[in-house]
């Protein structure tokens, strides 16, 4: 062979390696919940669990994730939107900002521990620290009805700001999301906010990164 083919021959393979690699990547990384549709729906969770993690099938079950899509090259696959961090992390950090006047005035000893255990400490202190960002104004004292609102309007900030990265960026994303977040369905006020307040919370996951 050449060494013009030959030469060719290797990149190709490397690229097609490195192709099955993302994709298996994918795979592992998805939310479980995704492939109970694609898949039989009587498989028990800890057999769907064992194909997710063969290597065998990820690029086979990622191209079923990805649908259209399942054409992936290297130059598509450029650096994870959210540097690899837990979307749903991102998305209470980002919706306790958005809820941060809230948070604050939750002063009852009783109501402040419960609202920490389902939003989460981090993300509780972090809505403190940006109070000046906070984007609601209505108030809800209730903890429990906070944090599903945290939760619904940080899902749809994250999911609003994805829609400014490649459709592929964002696919890989909301893969590892259960189905039917607010992050598939933002509307123009979270468009509005997102920028700022993903700014934010990839400053804080960077500063994290530097400092691991």
């Amino acid at each position: 062979m050449p060494p013009s083919m030959s030469t060719t021959a290797t990149k190709t393979n490397r690229s097609f390696t490195l192709a099955a690699d993302r994709l298996r990547e994918l795979a592992a990384s998805a939310d479980p919940g995704r492939f109970a549709g694609l898949l039989d729906p009587l498989l028990s969770p800890s057999t769907l669990a064992r194909l997710q993690q063969s290597a065998r099938l990820q690029p086979r079950l990622a191209e079923l994730l990805l649908g259209s899509k399942g054409e992936v090259s290297c130059g598509d696959w450029s650096e994870d939107a959210l540097l690899g961090h837990d979307p749903r992390r991102a998305a209470l950090l980002a919706g306790g900002i958005w809820h941060a006047r809230s948070i604050l005035k939750l002063f009852s000893r009783h109501d402040l521990p419960v609202l920490v255990e389902l939003i989460g400490a981090e993300a509780h202190a972090f809505a403190v620290r940006h109070l000046s960002c906070a984007v609601a104004t209505a108030p809800i004292a209730d903890p429990e009805q906070l944090s599903r609102q945290i939760e619904y309007d940080g899902h749809a900030c994250l999911g609003a700001w994805l829609e400014e990265t490649s459709s592929l960026a964002r696919i890989r994303v909301l893969l590892r999301l259960p189905a039917g977040t607010a992050a598939e369905s933002s509307t123009a006020e979270h468009r509005s906010a997102a920028g700022p307040l993903l700014s934010l919370v990839m400053a804080h996951l960077r500063t994290e990164d530097a400092g691991a």
